[in-house]
């Protein structure tokens, strides 16, 4: 768990799969970025009831709905990509035209948001935000067990 907010994305080196969208800036935008993010990681081959994918998902919906709520340009997009890295790991990125890095986390109990980056934090490796020419990304990063190539073929374990 990295707790900590970066300031760069690593370059991920030799991505399986990439798939990358612009949505609307509206909560449908933020619903779609989910069923999306579960179909394409079923085609990657993770199955859509296995821990991987129900994890991506919650991580893509926590992105986007920040993304929609707090990083909302009127007339404007946000984006989502997604990398399959040949280490078995996911990158998720999500950008909005907001510029501010004005993330917010918040612990109190009574507080009536701010929770997401929380939810983030714990079930991502990694994660962190960056400047953009236009707006930011915060991104994370999950281990995908079983890791799989893009037509679904299991792939060979590294070392």
């Amino acid at each position: 768990m990295n707790s900590e907010i970066s300031t760069q994305i690593p370059t991920p080196i030799s991505p399986l799969g990439e798939m990358t969208l612009r949505l609307s800036s509206t909560p449908r935008g933020a619903r779609l970025a989910r069923r999306l993010t579960q179909r394409q990681l079923v085609e990657w081959g993770h199955p859509y009831d296995g821990e991987a994918n129900r994890t991506a998902q919650q991580i893509v919906a926590e992105l986007a709905a920040n993304a929609v709520t707090h990083g909302r340009v009127p007339g404007r997009d946000f984006a989502l990509r997604l990398l399959l890295l040949a280490e078995g790991a996911l990158r998720i990125e999500v950008s909005d035209p907001r510029g501010d890095r004005g993330l917010r986390i918040v612990r109190e109990p009574d507080a009536e948001g701010g929770r997401g980056l929380i939810v983030v934090s714990v079930l991502a490796t990694a994660w962190g935000v960056t400047e953009r020419e236009v707006g930011k990304a915060v991104w994370a990063e999950l281990a995908m067990p079983g890791r799989r190539g893009p037509a679904g073929a299991p792939r060979p374990a590294s070392g």
